[in-house]
């Protein structure tokens, strides 16, 4: 072959050789593109499965949430249902205790009844004389408002038992120097902090929770040797009088409130301090007090006991006493003491408060509201009440 022959072959070869090298990349990326079809109809499998597993887990959650709300629902009735069987069971408790009234009420201490009866004896021209006609009684508690919750677990909050002032009285804790003033209920109720009130500093600093508003003056409890009751003049801030308490070696006048060894009470009649002495250590003492002079005017020894009460008010010349129990239960008034006689203890209404928080430091009747002002561990709480006549019970 000659030479000019080659030179013919060679282009024809080079066209070969690239034809073969494109088939060969032809042939690589068709595997490629096999393969990538592969994975992609493999993801589509496993897409479609998942989504299938998702669709059927979500079914399962759905059903599993539909019937853990029928359950919820189930349960709720149930709750409500022993809710008002609850409710019920209080009632006929109620009931019951109203027609079988407590031991510590009726309970006879012969040393106490021959005292009362020496006593009886030594004050037999000593009747009470009422001041005003007033006749009601307690009959319930008609409802109940829990307005915050102020200070410490233990105080006083109170307005003026006379006259028409609206200002709140609050004494934070059971000894201190400052009570605080707010000009209104509204003030309050909607500030929890106390700088919409004025304080007022008191010359001497006050102990428990027995204090009084009255007629524009403060009556609290000092103690420095023998307790004393002071009368302050909210208006000027000066002491108008003082009076030692004739009572001696004193004892805390409630079981459950060791800190009140005075309680002074206002109703329609006036003022009165409740109180108790070593003498007879079982039983809650009941005095007459003077407005003016601080003076008592008479003094009477109450069946009732100390142990387990809470607290005590004063309504139409009656001592209610308020019992509970070292595990804060339903607060219950348990002992009517009538200083005129004409409500025997068996005729008075043993009215119970719903029970809430914890047990009450303090609760002040207000005779021109008709209502109770409570401090219930920290909770400030008014007891509207139900009155009833005496002869009515």
């Amino acid at each position: 072959m000659g030479p000019w022959r080659c030179l013919l072959l060679l282009p024809l070869l080079a066209m070969l050789l690239r034809a073969q090298q494109q088939q060969h990349l032809m042939e690589y990326v068709e595997r490629r593109l096999a393969l990538l079809e592969e994975r992609i109809s493999q993801w589509h499998d496993q897409s479609s499965r998942y989504s299938t597993e998702l669709r059927d887990f979500k079914n399962q959650v759905l059903g599993m949430l539909e019937t853990a709300e029928k359950e919820r629902e189930a349960m709720r009735s149930e709750a409500e249902s022993t809710a008002v069987r609850v409710d019920r069971l209080e009632r006929e408790v109620d009931y019951l205790e109203t027609q079988n009234p407590a031991p510590p009420c009726v309970e006879v201490d012969e040393t106490l009844m021959e005292k009362q009866v020496a006593t009886a004896k030594q004050r037999k021209n000593e009747k009470y004389t009422k001041l005003t006609d007033c006749s009601d009684t307690i009959a319930s508690v008609r409802a109940m408002k829990i307005l915050k919750r102020f200070g410490s677990s233990s105080g006083l909050w109170t307005k003026d038992a006379t006259g028409n002032s609206e200002k709140i009285y609050v004494f934070d804790g059971t000894a201190n120097d400052t009570v605080y003033v707010f000009p209104r209920m509204r003030e309050f109720t909607l500030f929890s902090a106390t700088r919409k009130a004025a304080r007022i500093k008191l010359p001497y600093p006050w102990v428990g929770t027995g204090h009084l508003v009255y007629d524009g003056h403060l009556y609290y409890i000092r103690q420095q040797g023998p307790f004393q009751v002071i009368k302050f003049n909210l208006a000027n801030k000066t002491v108008v009088d003082s009076s030692v308490f004739p009572a001696e070696e004193q004892i805390p006048v409630f079981g459950l409130s060791p800190f009140t060894y005075i309680e002074i009470a206002a109703d329609e009649e006036g003022l009165w301090a409740i109180y108790a002495t070593k003498e007879d250590e079982k039983n809650i003492c009941l005095a007459k007090l003077d407005p003016s002079s601080l003076d008592i005017e008479q003094m009477w020894d109450t069946p009732c006991p100390r142990e387990n009460a809470e607290g005590a008010f004063v309504v139409c010349g009656a001592l209610h006493v308020v019992y509970n129990t070292r595990l804060p239960s339903r607060a219950r008034v348990q002992c009517v003491f009538d200083v005129s006689g004409t409500l025997a203890p068996e005729d008075a209404s043993l009215v119970y408060f719903p029970k809430r928080y914890g047990s009450h430091s303090s609760m002040k009747y207000s005779p021109r509201e008709r209502q109770v002002y409570a401090w219930d561990d920290g909770y400030q709480i008014i007891y509207r009440m139900e009155m009833k006549k005496k002869l009515e019970v």
